[in-house]
């Protein structure tokens, strides 16, 4: 059979050649088959006009493969298996996979997702690793390029090709250090605007949210200082006398440090979520669904203890 002649050929008909091979028999690959004896009488004759061949032929107690038949039955095997295999979804048992699992983040939420996130796959997949990066300007393009498995991050809109799925709702409080002179006072906006700011911020330039809201009111107040990650912002703060204004989720991590006491800030720029992105490709992906499934489960562990006030995991709100 020629490739230019497949567009004409019924590939149904290969289901009920394997079993008429397999059965030698119309009657029994008719049950087999789910079909009526007919049916499966006018397939063979189609079948025969195909390879002109008989393919059964008659014998002693019953049907007999003719040389041909018995040429084709392995190749025809070995095609329905591969077939099949192709159309199967590919299997994935986390217990046993091996690799590593590549995510973008701001360091702010690895600080959050992070441990329940590598405890969610050392219990289900202890054979993957885990790469957590900082985000880059063209994240949209290391998904596309399948570079990155997902992106967690404020992200609003995704692009064409790339689904986005909501993890949490968000906002923001304001720390200072235990024993802060202003920590035993109302912050109101003036007291906010004496204070000395820590601003964190990946490239060490730019506003936050908190700056936009009070350039849009005609006020600033003073960063003193920016550093690139929560750690160092957690380090200075907590040694100091400046503040600072982050993620509630974060927050509640410092404060659960006994370090610090969180004040709802006076500039407040409202909720927002974090978002998960990945690519469309990897929709159907079992590896990729129970790597969101697996995002999933620890944004909702933060989210459950940020509602519950958990003060183990939030520290004291004064």
């Amino acid at each position: 059979m020629r490739q230019v002649n497949l567009r004409s050929v019924d590939l149904n008909l290969l289901t009920v050649l394997d079993a008429l091979l397999e059965e030698r028999s119309v009657t029994r690959a008719a049950s087999r088959l789910g079909m009526s004896q007919p049916a499966v009488s006018r397939a063979l004759a189609r079948l025969r006009s195909l390879f002109g061949d008989a393919l059964l032929v008659d014998g002693p107690g019953g049907y007999l493969l003719s040389e041909r038949a018995n040429e084709i039955l392995p190749v025809l095997r070995r095609t329905l298996a591969g077939i099949g295999d192709m159309l199967d979804a590919p299997a994935f048992d986390p217990a046993t996979a091996t690799g590593r699992l590549r995510l973008s983040t701001p360091d702010l939420y690895a600080a959050v997702i992070g441990p329940p996130l590598l405890a969610h796959i050392g219990r289900e997949a202890p054979g993957l690793n885990l790469d957590i990066v900082a985000p880059e300007p063209a994240i949209i393009g290391s998904l596309e390029e399948g570079t990155l498995d997902a992106v967690i991050g404020v992200i609003d809109d995704a692009p064409s090709g790339i689904k986005r799925r909501g993890l949490f709702d968000d906002g923001y409080v304001t720390l200072l250090r235990a024993g802060h002179p202003a920590s035993n006072h109302a912050l109101t906006l003036e007291r906010f605007l004496e204070l000395d700011h820590i601003a964190i911020s990946v490239t060490g330039v730019g506003s936050s949210p908190v700056d936009d809201l009070l350039a849009a009111s005609g006020r600033n107040r003073r960063v003193k200082v920016r550093v690139p990650n929560f750690l160092a912002a957690v380090e200075i703060a907590a040694r100091s006398d400046l503040v600072m204004t982050l993620p509630e989720s974060l927050a509640r991590m410092a404060a659960g440090m006994n370090r610090f006491v969180m004040r709802t800030p006076p500039a407040d720029p409202g909720r927002f979520t974090l978002s998960m992105l990945w690519h469309a490709r990897h929709q159907a992906s079992p590896r990729h669904v129970w790597l969101r499934n697996a995002i999933v489960d620890a944004a909702a562990q933060v989210d459950r203890k940020a509602r519950s006030g958990d003060p183990r995991a939030t520290g004291a709100r004064t």
